[in-house]
C-alpha cells in the first residue's frame, strides 16, 4: 500500500490520475488519511476475499482509465480484474509481490498443494492475459517460473523504491533516542520489519549473541509487529544465549520513531528465507546506513554490486560471519560502505524511478499516448 500511496504522488504531479478499488470498508477510518480517491467495497468473504460488488464495479468504470495495475495475486481481486479485463480494450499489469517465490512452496507444501490446484483455472490465467507481468527485480522474475510447470506471462522487470527519508538525522534521531536513552552512547544493529520466522529474527539473535560478547557497547534493536506470536520466543532465545539485557523489542515503529531508528544505527540486519524486495532495505539504504542481508532478498545483486552492503547465506553462520566482517572495518571503512549504500538507493531504489519504470512499461501498450505526461 505504501508504494500505491508513494507513486500516486509522484504520477499526479505528473498529470496522471490515480484511483484506488480496494476491499475495504468504505467508511474506514484510516481511509480518510490516504491521499488520493479510494473506491472502498468492503470485506471480502473468507481468505480468499470473495466480494461480489468487484466485478460490476468494473464494468460500470473501467472505461474511465487508460491502464488497470492489480497488485498481488492468491485472492479475489486478481481473478475479479481477469474476469472484466480479459474482453476489455483497457490493458491490465500485474505485480507478484514475491508471490510466486519457491521458498512457499518448500515452506508450506500444504498450501502449495492447494494453490497447485487453482493455478491452471485462476491466477495463471491471470498473468497469462496481462499485458505484461511485473516483477520487481532480476532475481524475482528468474525464481517466479519455478513455482508451477504450467506458465505464461510476459515478464517485465520494473525498478521498485521507497520515499527518500528525511535528511535531518539528527532530529529524527533525537526523537527516537529521547524513548530509548540507553542507546546512545551504544553501537547499534537493527532489525525493522515484521516479526515473521521467514525474516530470520532466529538466526539474528543467534549470531548477535557469538558477537556481542566481544563488543560490549554493542545492541540489537528488534523493531516491528509481531504477527504470529513469536516475540516470546525470541525473547527466551536470547536469554538463552546471554544476550537477553542486550536486546531492545521497541514494536512496530512510524514516522520520526521509525526514521530514528534506522539513523541512531550503524547496520541493518534482515537474513531472510525469502523476501521478494524489501521496503526496509530500500530505506536503510536511503538513510545511509548499510544492510546485512541473506542472498534470499531478491535485491541482494544490486546491493552487492553497489557495496552498499553485506550478503551471505539465510543461516546463523554467514549472519555472524557478515557481523563480525563489519565489526572489523575502519570507521572510515564504514563510512565509506554508508556512502555507498546511500548512493545505491540514490540511483536504483527511489519512488520517481519506479513510478517512471512503471509508466514507461505501461506507455508501451496503451493506444493512446497522453501527450501531456511528463517524464
Amino acid at each position: 500500500m505504501e508504494g500505491v500511496i508513494q507513486m500516486s504522488r509522484v504520477h499526479r504531479s505528473r498529470g496522471v490520475t490515480v484511483e484506488v478499488v480496494s476491499f475495504d470498508e468504505p467508511d474506514a477510518e484510516y481511509l480518510k488519511n490516504i491521499p488520493l480517491q479510494v473506491h472502498g467495497l468492503g470485506q471480502g468473504v473468507f481468505k480468499y476475499a470473495y466480494n461480489k460488488k468487484l466485478v460490476p464495479w468494473l464494468k460500470g468504470n473501467v472505461s474511465r482509465f487508460d491502464a488497470v495495475v492489480v497488485n498481488g495475486i492468491w485472492q479475489y481481486h486478481a481473478l475479479g480484474a481477469w474476469r472484466v479485463l480479459k474482453n476489455s480494450n483497457v490493458p491490465y499489469f500485474v505485480y507478484t509481490h514475491g508471490m510466486l517465490d519457491p521458498w512457499f512452496k518448500k515452506a508450506y507444501p500444504i498450501k502449495h498443494l492447494k494453490k497447485s490446484l487453482y493455478w491452471p483455472w485462476a491466477d495463471y490465467r491471470v498473468l497469462r492475459d496481462a499485458k505484461a507481468v511485473l516483477f520487481t527485480c532480476e532475481e524475482e522474475s528468474i525464481l517466479a517460473p519455478k513455482s508451477f510447470t504450467l506458465w505464461s506471462a510476459n515478464s517485465r522487470v520494473v525498478k521498485y523504491g521507497a520515499a527518500t527519508p528525511p535528511q535531518d538525522s539528527e532530529r529524527v534521531k533525537a526523537v527516537f533516542l529521547q524513548s530509548f536513552p540507553e542507546l546512545a552512547e551504544t553501537r547499534n544493529f537493527l532489525f525493522l520489519s515484521r516479526i515473521h520466522e521467514k525474516k530470520g529474527c532466529d538466526l539474528i539473535i543467534e549470531a548477535f549473541s557469538q558477537v556481542a560478547r566481544f563488543v560490549p557497547e554493542l545492541r540489537l534493536i528488534m523493531a516491528g509487529p509481531d504477527q504470529c506470536g513469536l516475540v516470546p520466543q525470541l525473547k527466551a532465545q536470547a536469554e538463552r544465549l546471554g544476550v537477553g539485557d542486550r536486546v531492545v523489542w521497541p514494536g512496530m515503529l512510524r514516522g520520526d520513531m521509525k526514521w530514528g531508528a534506522f539513523y541512531a544505527s550503524e547496520l541493518f540486519v534482515l537474513p531472510s528465507h525469502q523476501e521478494n524486495f524489501g521496503i526496509a532495505v530500500a530505506e536503510s539504504l536511503g538513510c545511509g546506513v548499510p544492510v546485512l542481508i541473506s542472498n534470499k532478498v531478491n535485491i541482494w545483486r544490486e546491493i552487492e554490486a553497489d557495496g552498499g552492503g553485506l550478503v551471505g547465506n539465510d543461516d546463523a553462520q554467514d549472519t555472524e560471519i557478515n557481523m563480525r566482517k563489519w565489526l572489523a572495518l575502519s570507521e572510515g571503512q564504514r563510512t565509506e560502505m554508508g556512502q555507498r549504500a546511500y548512493a545505491s538507493f540514490s540511483e536504483r531504489f527511489t519512488v520517481e524511478q519506479m513510478t517512471s519504470s512503471l509508466m514507461e512499461t505501461i506507455l508501451e501498450f496503451v493506444k493512446t499516448k497522453p501527450a501531456f505526461y511528463q517524464h
